[in-house]
């Protein structure tokens, strides 16, 4: 595990790359208990002074009881060849299965949230607001029947980007 802190403008990464090509892990918890999911929606960028990054979560998605209980969580970012295991932990539910141990990948503790040790690129992040996404807010109801025929609206969680990692 060899990570350095950088700042955020020192990233050379696209994030529109990152997160809808490459997908991310979002990870919460702690050593007794955690969960992580695959996503490719969301977002980085400045808000309230802040460098935030943004995230979406289904509410039946397990990991949501994990940011919902954590004051923080992490982004991880991975190179191709964990493909299959981002696949899994994107198909397959945490109250199924042992994702780490499904997967190989390694937690990493001790710091703001649980983030794992394979990861190229690290964000780890304190919830700042959240909010459940509404019917009544789409502009374009082409939106909500395309991506909710089921009515499970997303819960965006805003968090402040308060260290980032990259693997040297």
């Amino acid at each position: 595990m060899a990570f350095r802190e950088i700042t955020p403008e020192q990233l050379t990464a696209n994030p529109f790359t990152l997160i809808n090509r490459d997908w991310m892990l979002i990870t919460a918890g702690d050593e007794q208990k955690h969960n992580t999911m695959t996503a490719s929606w969301g977002g980085v960028g400045e808000l309230w002074g802040n460098y935030v990054s943004t995230v979406y979560i289904r509410p039946q998605r397990y990991t949501l009881e994990f940011v919902e209980k954590n004051d923080c969580y992490s982004l991880c970012f991975f190179d191709e060849e964990y493909r299959s295991a981002l696949n899994f932990c994107g198909t397959k539910s945490g109250r199924d299965f042992d994702k780490d141990k499904e997967t190989g990948f390694t937690p990493v503790f001790g710091d703001i949230a649980p983030y794992y040790e394979q990861a190229k690129l690290v964000f780890l992040c304190r919830k700042l607001y959240r909010q459940d996404m509404t019917a009544e807010s789409f502009l374009q109801p082409e939106n909500l029947k395309r991506w909710y025929p089921q009515m499970d609206l997303h819960r965006m969680f805003i968090g402040e980007i308060v260290k980032v990692l990259e693997r040297k």
